[in-house]
């Protein structure tokens, strides 16, 4: 009987998949080149996964988790809308930064290379993110904070569209050059600036007031 990998060996099997995928995309990872960086042969590969397309939903899976957690930690985390604004802001950033290759695993769903996982994925990785920041702006418009007009599930597509735009600046190379091209390189090393303007820009359009 093939011996079971350990939690750690799995943990190193999903990483070396996100970053194969990451690097050469659905059609060009290969199964081989994973199972090299996972320091496992391709046989156990199977042993757990069916083919590369159970592996790679897998991965993409793993990755977006680690996201999710991390806004749904800091989205309620405080009373104050501006401020858990700010948290998301500044969580976003920091993980993009960290964490590159997920958000090319990410760039890599919405591409043409692996359009067929489209309808598979963007509900279960697009859901939290719409409930958090809906729910955001409502309770922003509650409390009398930001406009009174503005569509909240709109205006948390917008907020969503451009925070995907940023994760990809700083993961994918075409948009880190676009980037560069607008504010220069210093912009990546200078995350608090990033951050200002992104919430003023936020703040701008909702008419969000900071509490005193």
């Amino acid at each position: 009987m093939h011996k079971r990998l350990s939690d750690d060996k799995l943990n190193a099997l999903i990483e070396a998949g996100i970053q194969e995928f990451a690097t050469n995309g659905y059609g060009g990872a290969r199964l081989s080149a994973i199972a090299a960086r996972a320091g496992i042969s391709v046989g156990v590969i199977y042993k757990y996964y069916a083919d590369k397309e159970t592996l790679f939903l897998a991965c993409v899976r793993y990755s977006l988790q680690a996201l999710t957690d991390a806004l749904m930690d800091v989205a309620g985390k405080s009373d104050d809308v501006f401020e858990s604004l700010r948290s998301v802001v500044r969580t976003l950033i920091s993980h993009a930064k960290e964490h590159q290759e997920i958000n090319r695993m990410y760039h890599e769903i919405t591409g043409v290379g692996a359009s067929h996982f489209s309808a598979m994925l963007s509900k279960e990785v697009e859901e939290i993110s719409a409930m958090v920041y809906t729910d955001l702006i409502r309770k922003a418009q509650e409390m009398g904070m930001c406009r009174t007009d503005a569509d909240p599930a709109l205006f948390a597509f917008f907020f969503d569209s451009l925070f995907m735009m940023v994760q990809f600046s700083y993961s994918c190379e075409y948009y880190q050059r676009r980037l560069e091209l607008y504010c220069g390189k210093d912009i990546f090393r200078d995350d608090e600036k990033m951050e200002e303007e992104l919430m003023k820009f936020l703040s701008g359009a909702l008419g969000l007031k900071q509490q005193a």
